[in-house]
This record gives C-alpha cells, sequence and structure tokens, in this order.
C-alpha cells in the first residue's frame, strides 16, 4: 500500500513537472515579493542577518525603515 502511494506521488510529480506548474509556481511566489522603488524591500530579520542595523527614522521609497550597513545598506525595510 506504502509502495503505491511513493508510485502515485512520483507519478504526479511527473506529471505536474510536463505541464511547467513547477515553474509556474515558483513564479508566483517571486513575483509576489514586496518590492520598492525598483528594489526588493527585506525584512528587519534580512538586514540584520546580513550584518546590519534597521533604522526606522528614516524612510526610504515608501518602506518604513532602511537597513543600515552590512550587505542590504540603504535598502528598504518593511
Amino acid at each position: 500500500m506504502r509502495i503505491r502511494r511513493i508510485l502515485a506521488a512520483g507519478i504526479a510529480t511527473a506529471a505536474l513537472a510536463g505541464l511547467g506548474l513547477t515553474g509556474a509556481a515558483t513564479a508566483t511566489a517571486t513575483s509576489l515579493t514586496p518590492s520598492q522603488g525598483g528594489r526588493t524591500a527585506l525584512t528587519p530579520g534580512e538586514c540584520e542577518k546580513g550584518g546590519g542595523t534597521v533604522d526606522w527614522s528614516k524612510p526610504t521609497a515608501g518602506a518604513p525603515g532602511t537597513c543600515r550597513g552590512g550587505t542590504g545598506n540603504g535598502q528598504p525595510v518593511d
């Protein structure tokens, strides 16, 4: 019984890949990433993980904060 379920899952995955639905799901997830002023807005955790700090006193491009320092220096933070 377990083998049948695994086989069915494998066939379903192959069928979806053949239809291009796996790429469509990835494209949808990518297009829903928040963007401010043409640049992707970082989360506070992403800013801090890159070695920066979030400056909430200086909004950038409509975002409530700005990442100062690190790899995301100057990027908007949502």
